[in-house]
This record gives structure tokens, C-alpha cells and sequence, in this order.
């Protein structure tokens, strides 16, 4: 199964810095489900040191999660679940039916990567999902007031288009202003390495 893994080297490079803020604004209790895990290499950082609440990965990309799924079994880590078929832009997520207890959504590096409907997807599913007071995590680079915060930003925005006119790097208050109209109160946003911003919400 260990040629099913799939790499991506960003997640060497930002998964420390990411741990340190979950570990600070993630609720005490409860299980964590992310949406568009990737690779499955940030569930296997960070769901031991969450343990033994349950780490939730999801893609909607079979060759992602047959890439979770090798990184999970050679780990051995047994508080992470085998990934979910989820798509952040569906009006239902397949596991709403089950008790799950999820009292943190994460979300890396998605939101620029995929069309507009997908973000807001992602809003409406934590709306239905996460509990008062339960939390909603964002990274990834964002413009803020309508502009780019350095030029590598710039450049990836154009090439983010370049391949797919529905991608690029989103303001941050329009993010904002969809999360709010869900009963998602923004809360703080992180300067990250990279020109990376983490961006935290919590619901009413």
C-alpha cells in the first residue's frame, strides 16, 4: 500500500507552525473532521497530539484518500479514522447522520484551490455540523481589502487562474462576510510563514 502515498512538500514546511495554533484555539473535547485532507501528511503530524480524540480526514479525490488511508496503516496511529468521501460544496456531507461529536472543522490550503462554491459549501457544512462554541480553522494566503499582501501572492493568484478561471486567492473579508451570514464569528487571524494566514471561527 506505501505506493498509494502521495507527498506534498508545503506540508513539511508548514505543518510545526500549524500545530502550535491548533494547539491553542482548538476546543478541549470533542473530535476534529477535515475537509480536503490532500496527501493524509498533516492528519498523521497532527492527530497524535490531539489523541485520543479522533481525527477525521475527508477528500473527495480517491487517489487522496487511497494516499490517507497508506499513510494511516503504516502509522499505526489509532486516532485517526480512515478518510470520508466528503466534497465541501455538497448540500449534505455523508456523515451528518452519525454521532460523531465534531467540535472542530479544519481546513488547509482548499479555499484558493478550488471554486467559490466549494467555500461556501464549507460554511454551510459547519454550520450544520459544529456545536455552539465549536470551531472552524482556515489557512492558507488570502488578499485582505482587496489586495495581495506580497507578490509571491500575486504571482500564485495568476497561476491559480491560469489553470482554472473558478481558483485564486480570495479576500479574506468576503470570506468573512460568508462565514457571518452562517453563525460563524470570526474571531482572529494569524500571521503565518509564507504569507499565510491562519483564520479562525466559532460558531454561535
Amino acid at each position: 500500500m506505501n505506493n498509494l502515498k502521495q507527498y506534498a512538500p508545503a506540508t513539511q514546511r508548514n505543518r510545526e507552525y500549524i500545530l502550535e495554533v491548533l494547539l491553542r484555539v482548538l476546543p478541549s473535547s470533542g473530535n476534529i473532521l477535515e475537509i480536503a485532507s490532500g496527501t493524509g501528511e498533516h492528519s498523521l503530524f497532527f492527530a497524535p497530539a490531539f489523541s485520543p480524540r479522533q481525527w477525521i480526514p475527508s477528500d473527495p479525490n480517491p487517489t487522496a484518500r487511497n494516499s490517507i488511508e497508506a499513510w494511516k496503516q503504516e502509522s499505526l496511529i489509532d486516532s485517526i479514522q480512515s478518510p470520508l468521501n466528503i466534497n465541501a460544496a455538497s448540500s449534505r456531507w455523508g456523515i451528518e447522520e452519525q454521532q460523531l461529536n465534531i467540535t472542530t472543522i479544519v481546513n488547509i490550503n482548499m479555499i484558493h484551490i478550488s471554486p467559490w462554491s466549494a467555500c461556501l459549501g464549507l460554511m454551510e457544512g459547519a454550520k450544520r455540523i459544529l456545536p455552539s462554541k465549536g470551531i472552524l480553522y482556515l489557512y492558507g494566503p488570502y488578499k485582505q481589502g482587496g489586495k495581495h499582501t506580497a507578490l509571491s501572492n500575486q504571482s500564485f493568484d495568476q497561476s491559480l487562474r491560469s489553470q482554472n478561471p473558478e481558483w485564486g486567492v480570495r479576500n479574506l473579508e468576503d470570506v468573512i462576510k460568508v462565514a457571518e451570514e452562517k453563525g460563524l464569528i470570526f474571531k482572529k487571524k494569524l500571521e503565518m510563514p509564507a504569507n499565510n494566514l491562519s483564520v479562525i471561527f466559532e460558531k454561535k
